[in-house]
């Protein structure tokens, strides 16, 4: 299982992962789940009517509009990077936080480096699954690598800008 870092209040932290992510074509367990979007499509209603905790899995080429409807019931949406310098999965989470409001863990998954946290952090996402085998140590650096920013973003930070402005 692919470890799972966090941001707990502004710290990178290393946790089991609650979510099972289900294939398909294989039968579901018990417990919290990641689905397909097309899985979710076809069982999502009876499996949120059940209580259970449910996430959805986006590939890159996924429209989040398709959750639209749904995200308030959501708890995860995981954005799947095929190679790390696909940039759509950061388009899909900044679209869920800003214009959706999305409130659940947005999750990256894949080809995800920790030379993208910094960049992650900053269009909304807060659960990361690493390719590198980078650990929450790790994480945490790459995080605090860049002191200022340039432009506006989900994460709120000032701009350096209006810093010197300050």
């Amino acid at each position: 299982m692919p470890t799972l870092i966090e941001m707990i209040d502004g710290a990178a932290r290393g946790v089991d992962d609650g979510f099972v992510f289900v294939a398909d074509d294989q039968d579901l367990p018990d417990g919290d789940l990641l689905l397909s979007l097309t899985r979710f499509q076809a069982e999502g209603e009876s499996l949120l009517s059940q209580g259970r905790r449910v996430g959805v899995k986006l590939l890159a080429d996924q429209e989040v509009e398709a959750l639209a409807y749904d995200l308030p019931r959501l708890s995860v949406v995981a954005l799947d990077f095929p190679k790390f310098g696909d940039g759509r999965s950061y388009s899909n989470a900044r679209l869920l936080r800003e214009r959706y409001g999305f409130k659940g863990q947005v999750r990256a998954v894949g080809d995800v480096l920790r030379e993208q946290a910094g960049f992650l952090l900053r269009v909304g996402f807060d659960a990361f699954e690493p390719a590198d085998g980078a650990s929450d140590n790790e994480w945490q650096a790459a995080t605090l690598r860049y002191r200022h920013v340039f432009q506006r973003a989900s994460d709120a930070r000032a701009p350096v800008y209006l810093e010197r402005e300050a």
